[in-house]
């Protein structure tokens, strides 16, 4: 699935979303509205990761969808 097809069906995945990042709060999920940037801002906050480890997660993330 490419992103542009995440962010339009971002509210359909926020529980995909919530299970795979459990520590993301729903306000923060909608807050992000299918923003990949800003979803890995909110990785790298979260889980302490590095610009680079978020991008991978998301990537992995896209893979299982």
């Amino acid at each position: 699935m490419h992103w542009d097809e995440i962010k339009g069906k971002w509210k359909e995945l926020s529980g995909s979303i919530h299970a795979a990042w459990g520590e993301l709060t729903s306000d923060e999920i909608a807050e992000i509205d299918g923003d990949r940037e800003r979803l890995e801002d909110k990785l790298q906050q979260k889980y302490g990761k590095s610009k680079e480890e978020a991008r991978k997660l998301v990537d992995e993330f896209l893979k299982k969808l």
